[in-house]
């Protein structure tokens, strides 16, 4: 079982919106942005803010892959 954070570069590049911007115009940690980078786990309200800041649903920041 594993979390994909694959939907966000998606979106980011979707929205034309870079990780610069995030960090330095919204705010976001660059440590965030390295533990998504990485599949590490973030917490819902990072989720959440992240959703705020780039209007789309929690599905266009992750998606769980069932092992197979």
């Amino acid at each position: 079982m594993m979390i994909s954070y694959a939907p966000f570069y998606r979106t980011l590049f979707k929205k034309d919106i870079t990780e610069y911007h995030l960090i330095f115009k919204q705010g976001v940690p660059a440590s965030t942005l390295h533990r998504m980078k990485h599949g590490k786990p973030i917490t819902t309200t990072t989720l959440d803010t992240l959703c705020f800041i780039l209007n789309c649903k929690v599905s266009d920041i992750l998606e769980y892959i069932e092992d197979q």
